[in-house]
């Protein structure tokens, strides 16, 4: 249930930031360029807060915050006073409309920019892309456990989420990639990548599976190292040194797995069975796990153990593969810029793919999975919510873009076919506009739900 709280909250926070700078947008160009607002609306519906400023714009917070509006003084709107002629909308040029338009998507892509900015000024834990199990395609073309690939047709790579998406291009277009690797010991070699073998009906979200890359994970044996004094482990009996062979009858085969049992099997003050091997002889303890606050709304079952130190070359390991992104302010923002100009290639990249039916229509995410995705971001600290909340907001601005009518982008092309042919577009055409847009919105908005829920029940 906290998750489900916490999901709300983030997804309001996420939805509060960027609508209102999206919006402000459109507000802030406005004003500049002499235009009057009447209205500046975060949400839509029922009003559940309003404020009449002493600019003479009313300033409202609605109960639907799926979206924004700002209410321009307008002919085609309402009647306009004929001294305030001169501040209606309909009235202005066609380049400052175009300007006023235009405004929202570019102030989603300036937040997008101050995002990456500050996140990388903070700084971002990151793993590089060393390669652990290798199957497939990518064994047969030479790939070898430990490789790290520094390099996709000459492209650097400098994380996995980099190497992904490169890869994820290269295996919706079915062509050949140049692979350069790098092993442990410095030396590099390149490899081809034939992804025209890929399966017809491969999923986009497991191109790594698909290909046979697995990233390289720590893992750590299911030995504890210390048990924490008053702890539920305490309680129970556990010691250092013991190895845990199972919880509630399913067998843990690594440190990471322990996390996950206790989540799934276990309840607060509940018996939870955990079988454990100390000096080879088997236990059955009975532990009684207590629930620890891990977030603002979230929390999770503990038994108050932590595991033995690891080895020597798994440090070493360890140390080559994570990384912290961290930069002073110029060179922060240079790789911000680079970040944002990567994740928008690539997004009109996929949306490109998806009209021509290469990359499948699952990829559209609806407020449930961006709820969760906040959650999950905001719960890894202020740098990963940081990057979230970019790349949404780039989203959102390349969205508001797409030739829709009721979008920002149906707007510009009605501006775009008036400076084309020297006269608005006529009242018919806007209309009609206005239907389609409103129809092909509640299609995606639709589709992107019901993604959602089959990723819930997937």
């Amino acid at each position: 249930m906290s998750e489900i709280f916490g999901s709300i909250w983030w997804l309001l926070v996420t939805l509060g930031v960027l609508i209102t700078f999206h919006e402000f947008g459109h507000f802030w160009v406005a004003r500049k360029l002499g235009v009057g607002v009447l209205r500046f609306s975060i949400g839509f519906g029922r009003p559940l807060w309003s404020r009449q400023g002493k600019d003479g714009t009313e300033y409202v917070v609605a109960a639907i915050p799926l979206g924004g509006y700002v209410k321009m003084l307008d002919e085609r709107e309402g009647e306009v006073q004929e001294e305030d002629l001169g501040k209606a909308f309909n009235r202005k040029p066609v380049w400052t409309r175009i300007a006023i338009v235009a405004a929202g998507p570019v102030f989603n892509l300036v937040f997008a920019i101050l995002a990456f900015w500050v996140m990388f000024m903070v700084g971002i834990p990151e793993t590089r892309p060393v390669v652990g199990e290798v199957s497939g395609i990518a064994a047969e073309a030479g790939i070898l456990p430990g490789d790290e690939i520094i390099a996709l047709d000459d492209e650097h790579t400098r994380t996995w989420s980099h190497t992904v998406l490169g890869l994820v291009t290269h295996a919706l277009d079915r062509d050949q990639v140049s692979v350069t690797v790098r092993d442990a010991e410095g030396r590099q070699s390149q490899h081809l990548l034939d992804l025209s073998r890929l399966a017809p009906d491969f999923s986009e979200e497991n191109t790594l599976e698909a290909i046979g890359l697995h990233p390289w994970r720590l893992e750590i044996p299911p030995v504890i190292g210390e048990v924490t004094a008053g702890s539920p482990a305490s309680s129970a009996g556990m010691h250092n040194g013991d190895r845990i062979i199972s919880i509630a009858g399913e067998e843990v085969t690594s440190w990471s797995w322990i996390g996950y049992l206790v989540q799934t099997h276990g309840q607060e003050n509940k018996p939870l069975i955990v079988s454990v091997e100390r000096h080879g002889m088997p236990l059955e303890l009975e532990v009684f796990p207590r629930k620890e606050k891990s977030g603002m709304f979230s929390s999770r079952l503990i038994l108050g153990v932590t595991n033995a130190e690891i080895s020597l070359e798994q440090r070493e390991t360890l140390d080559r593969v994570v990384i912290m992104l961290q930069y002073g302010p110029l060179a922060g923002l240079s790789a911000a810029v680079g970040e944002t100009w990567r994740l928008t290639d690539a997004t009109f990249g996929l949306l490109a793919r998806m009209v021509t039916g290469k990359a499948s229509v699952r990829n559209l995410s609806g407020p449930i999975s961006i709820a969760q995705f906040a959650n999950a971001s905001a719960s890894r600290g202020l740098s990963n919510f940081l990057f979230f909340l970019g790349a949404i907001s780039l989203s959102l601005g390349i969205l508001n873009l797409l030739p829709i009518p009721v979008l920002d982008g149906g707007h510009l092309l009605y501006y775009l076919i008036e400076l084309l042919k020297g006269s608005p577009v006529s009242d018919q055409v806007q209309i009609a506009g206005q239907y389609f847009g409103l129809m092909a919105l509640a299609g995606l908005m639709s589709l992107a739900f019901v993604n959602d829920i089959l990723r819930l029940v997937g």
